[in-house]
């Protein structure tokens, strides 16, 4: 299982490169809204930091200017993923970006059989939206283990990721359904390595250490 950060926020990323969790990012136009910079500036300087896949969302519309921009986002750097929403009208779009050799990653998927359509056409990745599939009342994490069921059978290359991860359970839940890849917002990273009774066993073997009396193990 990869883990990549749902972020475009700068400090963020650079605080858990040195980690060693991090295996790349995806970013969309509402993150990057909240960075108050110039997207193409951020976006570089991601690419720069992060050695893993950098998922880059086209905002254009119309099919056409969708796939020159999808160009012009897989140049920005080697490690770009041009990622761009499911719908009818861009399958042909798709299609053809992928036999040009473009990574693409196909998000807002809500369905087993939108990730499969987007599988057939050899996307490199197919972004499951879990949490907002639970605010609709549907259990988002079923969705995740048919689409895992359906590459199991199909054989397709394309890497599962678990997207929309709202809490540590989403997280939990993702990483036994055997999702490729989950990404998820830094709060809910750093809040799944916590817990209490670490802390709790910490401060006791601190306590105990006191009580040798030395300030040296060795």
């Amino acid at each position: 299982m990869k883990i990549f950060l749902d972020t475009a926020n700068l400090a963020q990323i650079k605080q858990w490169i040195p980690t060693g969790l991090v295996d790349g990012v995806t970013t969309n136009p509402s993150l990057l809204s909240k960075e108050g910079a110039n997207p193409k500036d951020v976006l570089l300087e991601i690419c720069d930091l992060v050695s893993g896949p950098v998922s880059i969302e086209v905002v254009e519309k119309t099919p056409d200017a969708v796939y020159k921009q999808a160009h012009e986002i897989a140049k920005l750097a080697q490690n770009v993923v041009v990622k761009i929403p499911f719908t009818q009208e861009y399958l042909p779009t798709i299609n053809k970006l992928t036999e040009e050799g473009i990574p693409l990653n196909i998000t807002l998927i809500f369905s087993a059989l939108q990730a499969l359509i987007a599988a057939k056409l050899n996307v490199a990745m197919i972004s499951p939206f879990i949490g907002r599939l639970d605010d609709i009342g549907i259990t988002g994490i079923e969705l995740i283990d048919e689409i895992i069921e359906l590459k199991d059978t199909y054989e397709f290359d394309a890497q599962i990721i678990a997207a929309s991860i709202r809490s540590v359970d989403h997280f939990k839940e993702a990483a036994l359904s055997e999702a490729d890849i989950i990404t998820l917002p830094p709060a809910i990273l750093e809040k799944s390595i916590k817990h209490p009774l670490t802390d709790k066993g910490i401060e006791l073997f601190d306590r105990d250490w006191e009580k040798v009396g030395k300030k040296s193990l060795l």
